[in-house]
């Protein structure tokens, strides 16, 4: 708990903790104590999140410039466009869960 304000004030914070349900300090993550070993998968999961969210991000923009495509050359209508929407951002959805759980079992991160 003394730590908190520099958890607070840093880009990234992890605490360790041997009761984490009652412990919630200002930072990014909390780690159980006896779990210390698993610091280097946990960072390298942290590493794929983030690709994985830049490829989210790649696939949406990749997704909106075909469609603006097909809108800038009228031939979408505005029906299909309404509808295609919803489905881009399910399917981002879909994609990230999908990859995040893959990461996670690539890693060997499961619960003790």
């Amino acid at each position: 708990m003394n730590d908190s304000g520099a958890l607070k004030q840093s880009d990234t914070g992890i605490a360790l903790s041997d009761d984490i349900n009652n412990f919630s300090p200002a930072c990014d993550c909390i780690l159980a104590a006896n779990r210390l070993e698993d610091l280097p998968r946990f960072l390298a999961y942290a590493k794929t999140g983030k690709k994985i969210i830049v490829s989210s991000f790649i696939i949406s923009m990749l997704y909106n410039v075909v469609g603006l495509g097909f809108a800038v050359q009228g031939t979408l209508s505005p029906l299909i466009a309404a509808i295609l929407m919803p489905i881009s951002s399910i399917s981002i959805l879909i994609f990230t869960a999908g990859a995040s759980r893959i990461a996670a079992r690539f890693a060997g991160l499961k619960a003790k």
